[in-house]
């Protein structure tokens, strides 16, 4: 991904378009805040709206012009599209062909048929991992549902033994692995390496999700004891396909993207020469664009072609992958359209000349913001867009591991005790059968460790990196 650096942005608005006083400047942003989580949760706006009218509130409270605010915010909503907005409807793509296929079910049926009843849970949760690296965390919920239902109903298995797990697994690659929109929208706010972010981030994802999955699982089934609801499980993808993709064709096809970036990551470290042939084939090999274009295009083959889908059912897949995805890219365009409006009225220079005085660390401090969002608003997405762009400024004398754990500290923040006004928290609730009590009681508390468990390692890491 072609990153805007601090610097860049600071370029790019050497003056800031309000003159502004650091105290007005605190109000502005508090204001601005308030506004969108007034209109996402009291008047229940769309968060591209509210994220839109928030950033011109934002203006209108630091002083600035608005046609000057306006301009920031279009600027930053272009420049984050431009950025982040390919990614997303290629990741979007690889996941529609990766369900419509059979290829997600053909995971879920291999990794089943291999594991005991005492290891089910560990299955789960690799399932869950594998199939949320390329899904949309609600799409994979969906994808889920119908294997964690039958695996708890056929073994009779605690719904929250099976659940919470799986749950765990795609909570974690959402908040903590890009080619997710939060992370990569963060990864673009702060400058950081793509390809460092994704290798910390699985690092940190791995004893994160076994903590919050298949070890808490066990506490959320004595707390919540239920069986699988009737009724509740729906037709899965391949039932009515004739054939499917191998386990190893769509894994591999899954993996490819990741492989890519990890790679491209390593020979940076490893030759550390921009004119050395290697590194220039591998930057432009893992650049995230070419890696889930490859993805992409052999996932049309090993997925597509191997379900026996025709061209024209190919073409229609990757024409249907693309219409859910519309207010995503919106929401995060107009989340970069608030985050320059903020660097553009001066909030950057404001933070780094208070946080000279600050005992608090900076990851600890971004992982804190992020959390505030994330409970008042209810949106991951909006908190990590938020929060990443108060602290981007932050970022500008980090080292390359450094700019990678802010951006993991954000995501673990923007995961914090999901409630009421998440939409997650209603799709598990109504999935399961849960009241609101035993939604918190599972769902919620599970949340809030992988948002503790993920800060506490990216700490750690901080200390060693």
């Amino acid at each position: 991904m072609t990153s805007l650096s601090v610097e860049m942005l600071a370029a790019d608005a050497v003056e800031p378009i309000t003159s502004a006083g650091d105290a007005q400047l605190g109000i502005a942003v508090l204001a601005g805040i308030a506004v969108i989580v007034l209109l996402i949760t009291k008047f229940k706006l769309h968060a591209f709206l509210a994220l839109t009218i928030g950033s011109l509130a934002l203006g209108a409270f630091a002083g600035a012009p608005l046609d000057k605010t306006i301009v920031s915010f279009s600027t930053g909503l272009g420049t984050t599209v431009a950025g982040v907005g390919v990614l997303i409807a290629l990741g979007a793509i690889l996941g529609k062909l990766l369900a419509d296929s059979g290829g997600a079910d053909e995971i879920v049926d291999t990794i089943l048929a291999k594991a005991s009843r005492r290891s089910m849970p560990w299955a789960m949760v690799l399932i869950a991992s594998i199939i949320g690296l390329p899904l949309f965390f609600e799409v994979g919920i969906v994808l889920l549902i119908p294997v964690v239902l039958m695996v708890a109903k056929r073994g009779n298995y605690s719904l929250m033994r099976i659940g919470i797990p799986a749950l765990a697994g795609l909570s974690v690659m959402h908040g903590l692995v890009p080619p997710h929109p939060g992370p990569l929208v963060a990864i673009d706010a702060i400058g950081a390496n793509l390809g460092v972010t994704l290798a910390l981030g699985l690092v940190v994802a791995i004893p994160t999700v076994i903590i919050a999955g298949p070890l808490f699982s066990k506490y959320a089934a004595r707390w919540v004891d239920i069986q699988a609801p009737d009724g509740m499980i729906p037709q899965r993808a391949s039932e009515d396909l004739e054939k499917r993709p191998s386990f190893a064709a769509t894994v591999s096809t899954v993996l490819l993207p990741v492989v890519l970036m990890m790679g491209k990551a390593l020979v940076d470290i490893v030759v550390d020469n921009p004119e050395n042939g290697v590194q220039r084939v591998a930057d432009v090999v893992g650049s995230p664009l070419i890696a889930l274009l490859a993805a992409v295009i052999v996932g049309m083959f090993t997925l597509g072609r191997a379900a026996g889908f025709t061209k024209e059912l190919i073409s229609t897949t990757v024409e249907k992958s693309l219409v859910p995805i519309a207010g995503v890219l919106l929401i995060v365009g107009a989340g970069g359209g608030f985050k320059t409006t903020l660097i553009d009225i001066g909030v950057g220079q404001m933070i780094l000349d208070l946080s000279k005085n600050w005992a608090i660390p900076t990851l600890l401090l971004a992982w804190l913001i992020a959390v505030a969002i994330r409970l008042a608003t209810g949106s991951a997405t909006v908190a990590t867009i938020s929060a990443a762009g108060l602290v981007a400024p932050l970022a500008a004398d980090m080292s390359t591991a450094e700019s990678a754990l802010l951006v993991l500290a954000i995501g673990a923040g923007s995961l914090f005790f999901s409630h009421v006004n998440d939409a997650g928290f209603w799709l598990v609730k109504e999935y399961f059968g849960l009241s609101v009590g035993q939604t918190v009681k599972t769902w919620s508390v599970m949340e809030t460790i992988i948002s503790v468990v993920g800060i506490v390692f990216v700490l750690l890491l901080s200390l060693v990196l």
